[in-house]
């Protein structure tokens, strides 16, 4: 295996990586956004208020995207067992 071939598989990793957690972490923001904002115009100044809204809003994200998520990186892992033989000479 050579430092090609060793760089290759951690930038595939790493965009897998960051393929299928992209979706949760905007959703994230996207939440915590808005509620920062209601938080401004309400003059409600709570840290707890934030947190409810925002695991609800990952377990939702998480059971819409989590078959897409999986399918991801179980096609990923299957091409990488795949090619094993190849890294392992």
């Amino acid at each position: 295996m050579m430092t090609g071939d060793v760089i290759t598989v951690a930038r595939e990793t790493i965009w897998v990586i960051a393929k299928t957690s992209l979706p949760i972490l905007l959703i994230s923001m996207i939440v915590g956004l808005v509620i920062s904002l209601f938080q401004t115009l309400t003059s409600i100044q709570e840290q707890t208020l934030t947190f409810v809204p925002k695991l609800l809003a990952i377990l939702l994200g998480l059971m819409v995207l989590g078959t897409w998520m999986l399918n991801e990186i179980v096609s990923y892992m299957q091409s990488l067992w795949g090619s094993f033989s190849y890294y392992i000479q």
